[in-house]
């Protein structure tokens, strides 16, 4: 069955006004179609709909409703469908159909798909909860804390080494990173918004980054812009942690102890992953596998293999993207 197959077979089970929403829903219940790896199979659903009434097909039809949306229907199924409801095109002939919020999923759903991606970086991450922070439900904090914080230690080969290196300096044993979370980014003002964001509440680290599901494609060149202006790094997520992408790298920058200081005071989350952070440099080698574990399981969770993933994330209605 094709997808307009599949959108035809919907439209006559339903057989009443309907929109692009349920359409999708029905489709996917009844395994009429298989969207595979497709980030916006709604979205192409809507398209087509528009298609059969763009191209002149009289199989479907459809009427605007009271909020600008359409509503559409199987000519064969008119009848059925009501005349009283069809037969008008003034306000008063118009159906108001229950509104039907399309299955979405939670910023913070994105989390363990980032986390997943990050520790086959081998970055050990940990989410913070900006309302646990004294003054939580301030809606200025989200200017000063990032969604989440990541460390990398340097990966040297032999404990000489690596103690060596830790006498010279201590900071050039580990890197830390900021990362600000979002679902989609489509418009010039929400990239903006979203970067400067991420410049505020990333200003403490080495390397700051904004991170998001979708990025509009209109954006790249802005993208670039502010990425060699201010230097924070972009991320696309994918629904495969392990397909996801930099497309512009972080600039690195020296820690700022003080804004480090000011987080550590006003939130304990964020104390402890630098608390877990300075334990795992500091650790004798008898002890540094166990401190090594600790910070492990303190950090957020992540994916042991793909079935996890795709089961979460039809569990979180995320789009399986290409």
């Amino acid at each position: 069955m094709t997808i307009k197959e599949a959108i035809l077979k919907s439209l006559d089970d339903i057989n009443g006004l309907t929109n692009y929403m349920e359409v999708h829903d029905h489709i996917i219940k009844n395994g009429y179609y298989d969207f595979g790896k497709a980030k916006t199979p709604p979205a192409t659903i809507s398209a087509l709909l528009g298609d059969f009434i763009r191209n002149g097909d009289t199989r479907v039809k459809r009427i605007k409703q009271e909020n600008g949306s359409y509503a559409y229907y199987l000519t064969k199924n008119e009848q059925d469908i009501g005349i009283e409801i069809l037969s008008g095109s003034t306000e008063t002939t118009s159906v108001k159909l229950p509104k039907v919020k399309a299955k979405s999923y939670n910023e913070r759903d994105l989390h363990r798909l980032l986390s997943s991606y990050l520790k086959n970086t081998k970055i050990y991450s940990k989410t913070i909860f900006h309302e646990h922070s004294k003054n939580g439900k301030d809606n200025n904090q989200i200017w000063t804390h990032p969604d989440m914080v990541g460390v990398k230690f340097l990966n040297l080969q032999t404990k000489v080494s690596q103690n060596f290196l830790k006498s010279i300096n201590r900071v050039d044993t580990f890197k830390l990173s900021s990362y600000e979370l979002k679902k989609e980014i489509n418009s010039d003002t929400e990239l903006k918004k979203a970067y400067f964001q991420a410049v505020s509440n990333s200003s403490w680290a080495n390397y700051g980054y904004l991170v998001a599901f979708e990025f509009s494609d209109s954006l790249s060149d802005e993208m670039e812009r502010l990425n060699q202006s201010f230097g924070i790094g972009i991320i696309e997520l994918n629904a495969n942690p392990y397909q996801s992408k930099i497309l512009f790298p972080a600039i690195y920058k020296d820690l700022d102890f003080k804004t480090i200081d000011k987080l550590c005071k006003i939130n304990k989350e964020f104390e402890q992953f630098i608390e877990q952070t300075d334990r795992l440099m500091t650790a004798q080698e008898r002890y540094y596998k166990s401190t090594e574990k600790e910070l492990d399981e303190f950090c957020d969770g992540y994916f042991e293999n793909d079935s996890e993933i795709e089961k979460y994330c039809k569990d979180k209605n995320i789009p399986n993207g290409e």
